[in-house]
């Protein structure tokens, strides 16, 4: 449904019948009424087989016990000539042969109550139409919008399968369980009702909201609203607000919207904080002779120059067959955290941190995260530790794992390791020198053996000092060679951790553990991928093996820098599945490991305190954890995960809408990123800050859509707009509410050039 204008007076779901007169009728003629009021189709909507069709399934599923025969079928569709009879009479005999309605006998049908249901969730469009995504089918089953039976975005159905033009298409017959009932919107008043608006553009309904039931809500006011009730003969669900977070607009009142958004947390329920603050900085003395003591052993950290959370240290130190060891000391939570505790279960339920553009919201109380755990130079920690013995090529020669006390003394920045690294001076420029030369041999390896190098540039925003909010410039991240050494380190201690409990060379049954999985990519994404970069001059070789990955690296290092080079990238990612977690290990495709989990990253990822407890378990002598306990752990975390993701990138959108909107008017050299029917997208060459040129004004032609070629092409004249071309755009609109840019295609460009700097990049797979 479309969003209501409250100042108009409108049909009123909060009167019976919408406010018509309650005079009894006949019986046959109040299920006639009845079933025409449910289903009153556009002239338009009849026009075509696939419309008639469709509004005859509407028929028989709003009353779907009731037997129609011909005649009562037109006239509740409002058809009256014999032609149209005649089709309708057509049709009817086509579902009946199709079972999407059953014959009862004399010239009348039913809806087939027998027929073929499955159970899915929905994934809505901005129209109102939808998508059944169900293990039980390989595709996805499209559903019109008059079918969704009050299901919404997310929401677990069941779904009947009909036919329409011999497409299978999907009807709603009961929702099985509401993805939410809460959401987050823009209250709108009239003198009578208010409607929220929904934030989310697939919950293409209003909640109904009575004068009683408004909180104190003002007009125009962001509000978390919750569905109350849903008469039958309602299309609008009635609710009340529950929550008033503020005057639409302002950042924070924003960034806690895309949190709710996504169903993560704004903050610690004091429960939580109050058993956090009760923990000790003060080391254990029992608990050190427990551990392997690492104090005198010259450890340090290098981390991003705003980092308050220390969860990664190394150790140095070169041995007497000249060999080094080097041990990689992660922070012990798990220590603090006792399983089924207050501080785990809240760990848990968040799965993450959040990393938006302004602001972390951490998975553990700053007590833990930036004090207790955190690995804090000249200061004494518990950790756990993956500690390697390796040669002067990068081969392990041995190693250990196990719990450990250190103490940092030093931590460096990133910008400072990089000038040691490039300079040959300055504190402890021997060992950081040999790290690093040791670093890029297994890096070089990783490359030989398969893993494919994505060093994409991030997009970064300077925000003014006075707010922490507001973007005053943007500036690119671009891994350098001390970000590349920690991660070789941090990969090094992930792989092996895997490999030590799950190596089916050295046990015959592995142990249920906690991987990092990234499938293969399918084969029709990819060969797709490989078709269009021909485009560029680009050949990738496809099929199987270590071959296909090292002709992408080679197309990867070949675009970087350049104008499509983003574009390229990012089609690049979108052809790889999903990396997630499992206890499956199907290997890591990505980094070609076999074996790979997530061990260096407790502060940050629950997924890395359970492999610590569980690699701790083992060490133990403990036998095989719950296989179907801890795949459930996984699915939470991954879809957390997901979600934490989704809103670190609409987080982006926003600032990236809100710098942008200082700009309107202005033009800037661009380039395409995206074509779709309704129109073009664009990224700005200088900030990557991404906008729509749609169709509609694009007037010089009629455009179509070309998919399988990435681009638009004119009817008329022929002319193309492809995926990676150049373009110059006038910025036209920015659009907070909606986190969208709008653009408009022009032919000159008249704007100053402007500079950006590059920054530091941080790893993550």
């Amino acid at each position: 449904m479309g969003r209501r204008n409250p100042k108009k007076k409108a049909y009123n779901p909060s009167q019976p019948n919408g406010g018509a007169s309650s005079r009894r009728k006949p019986k046959k003629a109040e299920k006639m009424e009845k079933a025409e009021k449910a289903e009153k189709p556009k002239k338009s909507n009849l026009d075509t087989p696939e419309g008639m069709t469709r509004s005859i399934l509407q028929v028989f599923h709003n009353s779907p016990e009731r037997g129609f025969n011909f005649k009562e079928v037109s006239r509740v569709l409002r058809v009256s000539n014999k032609m149209d009879r005649a089709r309708v009479l057509a049709i009817l005999e086509e579902l009946a042969k199709q079972k999407s309605i059953e014959d009862i006998g004399r010239g009348s049908y039913r809806f087939n109550l027998k027929s073929e249901e499955i159970e899915g969730t929905i994934d809505a469009t901005r129209k109102g139409s939808a998508y059944l995504v169900s293990p039980e089918k390989d595709d996805d089953l499209f559903i019109h919008a008059k079918n969704m039976n009050k299901a919404l975005h997310g929401d677990t159905v069941m779904v009947k399968i009909s036919t329409s033009r011999n497409k299978p298409e999907g009807i709603v017959t009961k929702v099985v369980k509401r993805a939410r009932t809460q959401f987050i919107g823009t209250l709108q008043l009239n003198d009578k009702f208010g409607f929220l608006v929904p934030d989310n553009e697939k919950i293409a309904i209003d909640l109904f909201i009575p004068k009683t039931k408004l909180n104190g809500a003002l007009n125009g006011e962001k509000v978390i609203g919750e569905i109350t009730d849903w008469p039958n003969d309602s299309k609008n669900p009635f609710g009340k607000i529950t929550e008033v977070l503020g005057e639409a607009g302002n950042n924070d009142v924003v960034m806690h919207s895309i949190l709710f958004e996504y169903d993560l947390p704004f903050e610690f329920p004091a429960e939580v904080e109050a058993v956090a603050e009760k923990i000790s900085f003060e080391l254990d003395p029992v608990e050190i002779k427990k551990r392997r003591d690492f104090r005198d052993v010259l450890t340090f950290t290098i981390d991003p120059h705003d980092a308050k959370d220390f969860d990664d240290a190394l150790s140095f130190q070169k041995l007497p067959n000249g060999n080094y060891e080097i041990g990689i000391h992660i922070a012990d939570v798990s220590h603090y955290m006792q399983p089924g505790g207050i501080l785990d279960v809240e760990a848990y339920d968040r799965a993450t941190s959040v990393y938006l553009v302004d602001r972390v919201v951490p998975m553990l109380p700053e007590k833990l995260s930036n004090g207790v755990c955190s690995l804090r130079p000249n200061e004494e920690k518990f950790t756990f530790s993956s500690v390697f013995e390796i040669d002067d090529n990068g081969r392990v020669q041995n190693e250990w794992f196990g719990r450990t006390v250190i103490y940092s003394d030093r931590r460096f920045t990133y910008e400072e390791a990089q000038e040691i690294i490039e300079t040959g001076a300055g504190e402890l420029h021997e060992e950081i020198g040999i790290m690093d030369k040791i670093a890029k041999k297994m890096r070089d390896e990783r490359f030989k053996s398969g893993a494919i190098s994505f060093d994409r540039v991030e997009v970064k925003f300077h925000l003014d000092r006075a707010d922490n909010a507001t973007p005053t410039g943007v500036y690119f991240k671009e891994a350098k060679d001390s970000n590349k050494l920690i991660e070789e380190y941090m990969l090094l201690a992930n792989k092996k951790v895997a490999q030590f409990i799950g190596d089916k060379r050295k046990h015959k049954n592995p142990k249920t553990f906690i991987y990092r999985v990234h499938d293969v990519p399918k084969p029709d994404k990819f060969d797709q991928f490989a078709n269009f970069i021909t485009r560029f001059g680009f050949n990738i070789k496809t099929g199987e093996g270590q071959n296909i990955n090292k002709s992408l690296n080679e197309v990867l290092k070949a675009v970087h820098g350049k104008k499509e080079g983003n574009m390229i990238e990012t089609l690049a990612v979108r052809t790889m599945a999903k990396a997630e977690y499992s206890t499956n290990n199907i290997g890591h495709y990505g980094l070609s490991f076999q074996y790979y989990s997530h061990f260096t990253s407790p502060i940050r990822r629950y997924p890395d305190v359970m492999v610590h407890r569980l690699l701790q378990f083992y060490l133990d002598g403990g036998k095989s954890a719950d296989e179907n306990e801890y795949e459930a752990f996984c699915i939470h975390c991954s879809k957390m995960e997901k979600q934490a993701s989704q809103a670190e990138r609409d987080s982006i959108k926003y600032k990236q809408v809100e710098f942008m909107a200082k700009h309107v008017g202005q033009r800037f050299k661009a380039v395409i990123s995206g074509v779709t029917d309704w129109g073009i997208y664009a990224e700005v060459s200088e900030n990557l800050c991404e906008g729509m040129i749609s169709t509609k004004l694009m007037t010089d032609d009629t455009y179509v859509h070309d998919a399988e070629n990435y681009c638009l092409v004119g009817t008329k004249h022929g002319k193309k707009y492809q995926m990676g071309d150049e373009v110059i755009i006038e910025v036209k609109n920015a659009d907070l509410s909606r986190k969208q840019l709008d653009f408009l295609l022009v032919d000159s460009l008249d704007v100053p050039e402007q500079g950006y700097i590059e920054d530091e990049w941080d790893f993550e797979i």
